[in-house]
C-alpha cells in the first residue's frame, strides 16, 4: 500500500511539473492559430509573429514526455535522476512512445539512480564524482538501451492500439468513453482522479487526438457553471437552497468557472458533498460524452471559455457545456434542502450540547 501512494505522490507531482509548460504551450498554439498562424517548416526563410507563436507551442508540446520523465525521476531519486529522466522522455518521443513511454522511462530510471545511489561502491576520490556523472552516466546507459531495445517496442504498440481505437470509435462508444473522462474530470474539482482524467487527455493530445482534451475543458467548467444555474433556478422560484456565504462563493466560482478553474466551487461542495459531487459529475459525464460523440476537439489543454474559437466545432462544444451545466443546475435545485441561515451567516447544523457535568471521576 504505501508503495502504491509512493507511486502515486511521484506521478502527481510531475504533473504538477508539466502542466504549466501544456497550458504556456498549448495558449501559444490557440493565440498563433487564431492571428493566422501555422507551423513553421523552413526556419531559414521569412515568417510571421503569429506563426512564430504556434510553432513555439509545438515545440513545448514536444517537451512533454521529457518533462514528465525528468520530474518522476526527480521526484524519487533528486537531483541525479533529473538528466537521466529527461534522456528517458526524449527517446520516448523519438521512438514514438508518447507520454506513457515517458512516464514509464521516468519510473524506471528513477528507481534505477536510487538503486545505485544506495548501492554502488566507489573509491574514496570518486565519491563527489556520483551524481554529477557516474550514476546519471550508468543509469542512462543502461535504461536508455532498455528503452530502445526491449521497453519501447510494447509501449509503441499499446500507444498506437490505444489511438486507432479512440480515433475509430463510433456512436455509442464515443458518448460512453467521453462519459467516463468527462465524469472522472469533474469528481474531485481538480483533484487526482482529475489531475489522472487530464493527463491522459494531454497525452493524447500529442497523438494528435483532440477530442479528450475538449471533453477534460468541457468538465473543468460543468461544476462552476451548473452550481451558478442552481442558484439561479433557486432565485426565480424564490426558493432559499444556498446561504448568504455560499452565495458570495458561487459569484466567486462563476468567473473562475470561465477560466477553467474548478476549484472554486470545492467551498459549496464541503457544505454537501453527496448532492454536489453527484450532480457536478452526472453534468459533466453527459456534456463530455455529447461532445466526444459530437467529434469536437480541442488542440490546446486550458484556457475555458477563451480558447473555445480555437476548436473545430465551437458551437457543439457551448451546446454540450450548457446540457451539462443545466443537468448539473437542474439536479441540485430539486434534489439540493432548504438552506437554513445561522446567526453566523452559515448553513451549519446546530450541535446539540452535551451535559458533562453528571460526571464523577472516583
Amino acid at each position: 500500500m504505501l508503495k502504491k501512494l509512493q507511486i502515486k505522490k511521484h506521478a502527481l507531482t510531475a504533473i504538477s511539473y508539466m502542466l504549466p509548460l501544456v497550458v504556456a504551450s498549448g495558449l501559444l498554439i490557440a493565440i498563433g492559430n487564431l492571428t493566422g498562424g501555422t507551423v513553421i517548416e523552413n526556419y531559414k526563410e521569412s515568417f510571421s509573429i503569429p506563426s512564430a507563436l504556434v510553432s513555439l507551442g509545438v515545440m513545448g508540446m514536444g517537451l512533454l514526455a521529457p518533462v514528465i520523465a525528468g520530474a518522476i525521476a526527480y521526484s524519487i531519486a533528486d537531483r541525479p535522476g533529473i538528466a537521466p529522466g529527461l534522456l528517458m522522455g526524449l527517446i520516448a518521443n523519438a521512438i514514438g512512445a508518447g507520454f506513457l513511454g515517458g512516464m514509464l522511462g521516468g519510473f524506471i530510471v528513477g528507481y534505477f539512480v536510487t538503486y545505485l545511489k544506495n548501492n554502488l561502491k566507489v573509491p574514496k576520490w570518486a565519491e563527489g564524482l556520483m551524481p554529477m556523472m557516474i550514476v546519471p552516466l550508468i543509469s542512462s546507459l543502461v535504461v536508455g538501451l532498455l528503452m530502445f531495445f526491449v521497453l519501447g517496442v510494447p509501449i509503441v504498440w499499446a500507444t498506437h492500439g490505444l489511438t486507432s481505437f479512440l480515433t475509430g470509435m463510433q456512436g455509442s462508444m464515443k458518448f460512453v468513453f467521453g462519459a467516463i473522462l468527462g465524469g472522472m474530470a469533474a469528481f474531485d474539482f481538480g483533484g487526482p482522479v482529475n489531475k489522472v482524467a487530464s493527463l491522459f487527455a494531454d497525452g493524447l493530445l500529442l497523438e494528435k487526438v483532440y477530442e479528450p482534451e475538449a471533453v477534460k475543458i468541457l468538465a473543468s467548467m460543468v461544476p462552476p457553471f451548473g452550481v451558478t444555474i442552481s442558484w439561479l433556478l433557486a432565485k426565480a422560484f424564490r426558493k432559499k437552497k444556498y446561504t448568504k456565504k455560499e452565495e458570495d462563493n458561487i459569484k466567486i466560482a462563476f468567473p473562475m468557472g470561465i477560466c477553467m478553474i474548478t476549484e472554486g466551487v470545492i467551498p459549496i461542495a464541503a457544505v454537501d458533498l453527496l448532492r454536489v459531487v453527484t450532480s457536478c459529475t452526472l453534468g459533466a459525464a453527459i456534456g463530455g460524452g455529447l461532445s466526444m460523440m459530437w467529434g469536437v476537439g480541442s488542440p490546446v489543454p486550458s484556457g475555458g471559455m477563451f480558447i473555445v474559437p480555437a476548436m473545430n466545432h465551437p458551437l457543439l462544444f457551448t451546446i454540450a457545456l450548457f446540457i451539462g451545466s443545466c443537468v448539473t443546475g437542474i439536479m441540485l435545485f430539486l434534489w439540493k434542502k432548504e438552506a437554513v441561515e445561522s446567526e453566523n451567516g452559515s448553513n451549519d447544523e446546530v450541535e446539540e450540547e452535551i451535559d458533562l457535568s453528571s460526571i464523577r471521576i472516583s
